[in-house]
């Protein structure tokens, strides 16, 4: 073989095994760029999924909340009225929220979390109300007691449960939205806390 021979076989030696490895370097781009879609895609939707789950729960726990607090509302009303009151409708919703309320605790964030754990407490103090009604001293004062707090700060209790789950879930944005959720909270404890010491100030009273 001859000097020019050999050139040309080399050559097409080396053009072969560049086509080889450019080949399989193309391929291998292609097959990342591949995996890489396919990583963010299962990322977007598991995002996706968690997403309209939170949704969920937190659309639960808000017709709960709302739901407690109107059947406690509603009986009020009534045993005002003289009407009987059906306390499985009352105890029902309870229960409802407290189920609700169990399972967001695992999920919820620090911030929403503090929320509804407040409503919780003010729910029960609100329960406790309506339960001690027909054994108030002055029942008169109890029913407009039990009016004014399921009117005034648990109502205000709720709706700051909902603004805040909005505002998670980025649907309904405050540019204040810090400083009163503070402020509505504030006053949700302090109202909790000067009812509670209150009824336990009159169950103390009681004669045994």
């Amino acid at each position: 073989m001859d000097v020019t021979t050999l050139a040309v076989a080399l050559i097409g030696v080396g053009g072969t095994l560049s086509g080889t490895l450019g080949g399989a370097l193309l391929s291998q781009r292609v097959t990342r760029e591949q995996n890489q879609r396919a990583d963010r895609e299962r990322a977007e939707d598991r995002h996706d999924r968690a997403q309209e789950a939170r949704r969920d729960l937190y659309a639960r726990l808000n017709t709960t909340a709302r739901a407690y607090r109107v059947a406690a509302r509603d009986a009020i009303r009534a045993a005002e009225r003289g009407e009987s009151v059906e306390p499985a409708v009352l105890d029902a919703a309870k229960e409802s929220w407290a189920e609700q309320y169990s399972l967001a605790q695992m999920a919820l964030p620090r911030d929403v979390h503090e929320i509804a754990s407040s409503l919780n407490r003010a729910l029960g103090v609100g329960y406790s109300v309506v339960k001690q009604l027909p054994s108030a001293p002055d029942r008169v004062e109890a029913y407009n007691r039990a009016k004014d707090w399921f009117s005034g700060a648990l109502s205000d209790g709720v709706y700051l449960l909902r603004v805040t789950l909005r505002h998670d879930l980025g649907v309904e944005i405050e540019p204040d939205f810090e400083r009163t959720r503070t402020r509505m909270l504030t006053v949700l404890d302090t109202e909790r806390r000067s009812l509670e010491r209150l009824l336990a100030s009159e169950q103390a009273t009681r004669p045994v």
